[in-house]
């Protein structure tokens, strides 16, 4: 594309309920030939079970697209903010803290 064409427009809407946001403390990805599918769960300590929250389908070039994203606000974060500290890559789930007892 030349520099002087203009990008074309896009309106985006955002309703209130989903600009609300699903808080989401694991993701789980999995892939198939022709799309990905990004399952955001919210855990609770001392629940065993946790419940899907959202799932989002994407063809592999908008995961790669969407990868790319993250990678360069992830940096740009830290450049701000400092170092974002790696967590353990097994899940804990009681959260670190006491386990719930009845």
């Amino acid at each position: 594309m030349e520099e002087n064409q203009a990008q074309p427009h896009l309106d985006i809407e955002l309703s209130e309920e989903i600009a609300e946001g699903i808080y989401s403390n694991l993701a789980i990805i999995t892939h198939s030939q022709s799309e990905f599918v990004i399952d955001f769960i919210k855990i609770m300590p001392g629940i065993p079970k946790a419940r899907v929250k959202s799932r989002i389908l994407l063809t592999p070039q908008h995961a790669k697209r969407l990868a790319k994203a993250l990678t360069e606000n992830v940096s740009k974060f830290e450049q701000i903010h400092g170092k974002i500290k790696d967590i353990e890559t097994a899940f804990p789930m009681n959260f670190g803290g006491p386990t719930a007892q009845a």
